[in-house]
């Protein structure tokens, strides 16, 4: 509730707990594990925001916040804390809020549309699921939409870009870089898919002026958006995507206006780990950017999430304003995160942060904030205040008695079709269907006329086709005939040629036979010759051996005679007959055949 210029938000022991509006644009956290208070934390905030007269943007992922316009039910916990705080001595009192209920899918609110061309490539692209070179190639044809100047409004105007691209990349490809059709063909998949699931419904117009959004009502207070996401978060990368396009259209539309007394805006964003579940490296920077230059457009960022680690570190250090409720550690990785989450506050001596964040009952918190100079105070456990509107849905007669009394109904409710990329294509083809078909008529025409010059023209070629027919079978006849005579002269010259090779081949064989057998001849006289030379050489030999055997023997016998005397007769007798012996064996040996 806003009091004393302040937001009070809770109660630590007997001190206020407040947060200065000045510092409400520095962005804040609300975290805790499910069922420990998040959603009145969230509805306080938003109720306080709206009282001084600051708009205020929620969105409801499950219903529960569509009570702000009724007010609230005196009686139960929310009673008996709002006398235990004495808040009815502050003023405080159940009341409703200003509220208009908006849906994606115009169901439980008025139509939130944007267009194609204002989501931008890198946005839809995260809502197709496009890889790394698909999103290239949606960016590059986002470019020629914007250099031919198409307008992109909806989904039907984005495939009609994509075909025409896709039959024209040729052409294209000199200017922009070569884009398969493959990719194409992809893109255009992704985009077919989205319709079927109902996504073109959020694409068209009339789109949303941002600006609707900045307004109070008659009693000055600060308009509450509430954006039902209970159908929309089925589809986690098409809600996290719209709402991270709301944050860029606000930071890209509002001007610089440096800190002001209070913010123009304040957004809060519930499952706000979904905005940076598998976004890109460039979609990340993107987000951080955002978030720290937002502020000095006067918009303050509230991320709604169960553990601080789902908020990356580098958007994390922007959050000045946070709001801990209990957290839970069931594993060695809920203990890091909740020893993490414990040592981003500034410590208070007075108890034990991390044994303190387990715990925090419902409707608890430990609360740091920054003070008016921008400094974190010490962590404060902090019992926070009830909301002041009602806790709960409100039935559908309500919500659309809310929805046709909203003075935006009428600008919002009907869509239309002006004119754009699709029907530019839809006029071109038709251009180039009627222009076809004059080409054809033309053509038709054309032919008939040529066709009945062609007749003359065939009469007078038929004559001279004839006269140049017999020309021409006289000429082959003549033709044939000369082939047919040089054909039997060229057989004939084979003809001689084969007899005259088949002579020559023979009388080569008859020379070569007649030398083989003077060879045989030669051969065989010179082995007769040397056989009768060795007969004659061994006749020789053995009528040398005989004379010589004879007379090396009889000199043998005398000497053999002649030394065996001594031994008298029967000596001299076998001194002869040894030495005979020895001198035929002697010679015998000299004359042996070699």
């Amino acid at each position: 509730m806003f009091y004393d210029g302040k937001i009070l938000i809770g109660k630590s022991g007997g001190e206020d707990i407040y947060i200065y509006p000045k510092m409400a644009n520095r962005h804040g956290l609300i975290a805790g594990a499910t069922g420990t208070g998040k959603t009145v934390s969230l509805k306080v905030m938003a109720e306080s925001f709206s009282d001084i007269g600051v708009p205020v943007f929620l969105a409801d992922v499950k219903g529960d916040l569509s009570g702000m316009c009724q007010a609230g039910v005196e009686g139960g916990s929310a009673l008996e804390r709002v006398q235990k705080f004495n808040l009815f001595e502050r003023g405080f009192n159940f009341k409703s809020f200003p509220s208009n209920y908006w849906d994606v899918y115009a169901e439980k609110g008025m139509p939130l549309r944007t267009t194609v061309s204002e989501m931008g490539p890198l946005l839809l692209a995260r809502i197709l699921e496009l890889n790394d070179t698909q999103t290239d190639i949606l960016t590059v044809i986002f470019k020629i939409a914007d250099d031919e100047g198409l307008l992109l409004i909806d989904t039907k105007d984005l495939r009609a870009m994509l075909q025409f691209v896709s039959e024209h990349a040729k052409d294209y490809s000199r200017q922009y870089g070569n884009m398969s059709a493959t990719s194409i063909a992809a893109i255009m998949r992704a985009v077919i898919a989205l319709e079927t699931e109902g996504g073109e419904v959020f694409v068209g117009e009339p789109a949303l002026n941002i600006r609707d959004w900045i307004a109070t009502d008659y009693n000055g207070k600060g308009m509450i958006q509430i954006l039902d996401c209970q159908k929309l978060i089925l589809h986690p990368k098409m809600y996290s995507t719209f709402l991270l396009w709301l944050m860029s259209e606000l930071y890209e539309t509002l001007p610089e206006v440096g800190d002001l007394d209070r913010p123009r805006m304040v957004f809060f964003f519930d499952e706000a780990h979904m905005l940076f579940n598998s976004a890109s490296k460039a979609l990340l920077e993107k987000i951080e950017q955002v978030v720290k230059l937002i502020r000095s457009k006067g918009v303050g960022i509230y991320f709604i999430t169960q553990n601080p680690k789902d908020i990356p570190d580098g958007v994390l250090a922007q959050l000045g304003n946070k709001i801990q409720h209990a957290l839970r550690a069931y594993t060695p990785a809920d203990q890091k995160g909740l020893k993490a989450a414990a040592s981003s506050f500034r410590e208070n001596p007075e108890f034990d942060t991390l044994q303190t964040l387990q715990e925090l009952g419902t409707g608890e918190a430990l609360v740091s904030v920054l003070d008016e100079k921008g400094i974190p105070t010490i962590v404060k456990r902090t019992k926070i205040l009830p909301p002041q509107s009602y806790m709960g849905m409100i039935d559908d007669g309500e919500r659309q008695r809310q929805i046709n009394s909203c003075t935006l109904f009428t600008k919002y409710q009907e869509t239309y079709d002006r004119d754009s990329a699709y029907e530019f294509f839809q006029r071109l083809n038709i251009e180039q269907q009627e222009a076809f078909e004059a080409a054809a008529l033309e053509a038709q025409r054309a032919k008939e006329e040529a066709l009945a010059q062609k007749q003359a023209e065939k009469e007078e070629l038929l004559r001279q086709k004839e006269e140049e027919k017999a020309a021409k079978e006289q000429a082959r006849l003549e033709e044939k005939e000369a082939r047919e005579q040089q054909r039997e002269e060229e057989r004939q010259a084979r003809e001689r040629a084969k007899l005259e090779e088949k002579y020559r081949k023979e009388q080569e064989k008859a020379q070569e036979k007649l030398l083989k057998e003077q060879q045989k001849a030669q051969e065989k006289a010179l082995k007769e010759a040397q056989k009768e030379k060795e007969r004659q050489e061994r006749a020789v030999r053995n009528a040398i051996k005989g004379t010589a055997s004879a007379a090396t023997g009889t000199i043998g016998r005398e000497v053999g005679k002649s030394l065996g005397s001594s031994f008298g007769s029967f000596g001299k007798t076998l001194g002869g007959n040894v030495g005979a012996s020895l001198g035929r064996g002697i010679i015998g040996t000299l004359f042996a055949k070699k």
